[in-house]
């Protein structure tokens, strides 16, 4: 292995060893396992936990996602909709595709919560009306709000604690930490920092605001957001005109586009585009997990486009062996390395 890989996995062992080094989880890895104790969830909600945690419902994938890097899968009850459509639980935990759905993140079927019997609920902080009522019949559930880095390993640490698994939080954000670690002090040293355009899972004139998550991924990667003053946290609709304004170096199409490269680099109306122009249009791998999600994997999708937007500092034969190694530590299963390409 050349040395970026080595230094990574040093990294790892390194925090690892020390636990949990983000000061926004610190307090929520201590909670005393087999004893009632509260959490304070992302919406600022208190939630009493009644120890021992052993039926869980999922109603947003981000936390399906986690709960089986936490080794919680088996005692998941219930999870969001459309399960078969996220190659990870096929992959790593085959008997959520057999379990009962509780709707969407944004449709959540609470009817359908509340006869699993669940111990704790986990659901996105726009369902505070229904964790609310849910409180009130004696039942945890807890809010979540992955929008930023901090924030996802604030609910990395929220989860682990409420469930009573802090030391394989603790362990997933050790982990986090040092990638992202490893990332940014790699990027520092380069001095290209390409504009980057991500589009959007429906339209490629759809693009991320500069608080997205995935607006933060270009910046950790070593690149610049071709859309650094568009406001939200969501995704804005833009015109041909707008676009080619902005006239990015790399386009990134995300893992679950109903498009592909094929479609932008054939359009038209973008064949003066510099990314077109230069061939550098891209799809981030979705044969695993949405990488520019807010889920662990996403520093996977960091180290991605590391490597896309400098592949002379980290290579796809680095990538490949840290994704394979990230998906036997965190979810058990050994990936076909060979699946992840750009």
């Amino acid at each position: 292995m050349r040395r970026p890989v080595i230094l990574l996995l040093v990294m790892f062992l390194v925090l690892s060893t020390a636990g949990c080094t983000s000061p926004l989880t610190e307090t929520r890895l201590t909670a005393a396992p087999g004893a009632a104790f509260t959490v304070t969830d992302q919406a600022g909600r208190v939630v009493e936990i009644t120890a021992p945690v052993e039926r869980i419902v999922s109603g947003y994938y981000i936390s399906t996602s986690v709960c089986i890097a936490l080794g919680l899968a088996d005692r998941l009850t219930g999870i969001e909709a459309r399960a078969a459509a996220r190659p990870i639980y096929a992959l790593a935990a085959p008997e959520l595709l057999e379990l009962p759905s509780v709707g969407s993140a944004r449709d959540f079927n609470m009817e359908a919560c509340i006869a699993l019997a669940p111990e704790l609920v986990i659901l996105p902080r726009h369902s505070r009306d229904q964790a609310d009522i849910m409180a009130g019949m004696g039942i945890s559930a807890i809010l979540v709000n992955p929008e930023s880095y901090e924030s996802l390993m604030d609910m990395i640490a929220l989860i682990g604690a409420s469930a009573e698994v802090p030391d394989r939080a603790g362990d997933l954000i050790a982990y986090m930490e040092a990638t992202r670690a490893f990332i940014e002090n790699t990027a520092a040293q380069l001095t290209d920092r390409p504009s980057v355009y991500m589009c959007g899972v429906g339209s490629y004139l759809r693009t991320a605001t500069k608080d997205m998550y995935q607006t933060g991924l270009i910046k950790m990667s070593g690149g610049q957001s071709a859309a650094p003053d568009l406001p939200g946290n969501g995704w804005a609709d833009i015109s041909y005109e707008q676009l080619l304004a902005m006239n990015p170096d790399v386009m990134v199409i995300p893992p679950e586009a109903v498009y592909g490269r094929d479609d932008v680099i054939n359009d038209p109306q973008l064949r003066s585009l510099s990314a077109v122009v230069n061939g550098r249009v891209y799809t981030m791998p979705g044969d695993f997990e949405a990488w520019d999600s807010p889920i662990p994997s996403s520093m996977l999708g960091a180290l991605w486009l590391l490597h896309v937007l400098h592949p002379d500092a980290y290579s796809m034969e680095e990538l490949r062996l840290n994704a394979a190694s990230f998906y036997h530590e965190f979810y058990g299963i050994h990936i076909d390395t060979g699946l992840i390409g750009k």
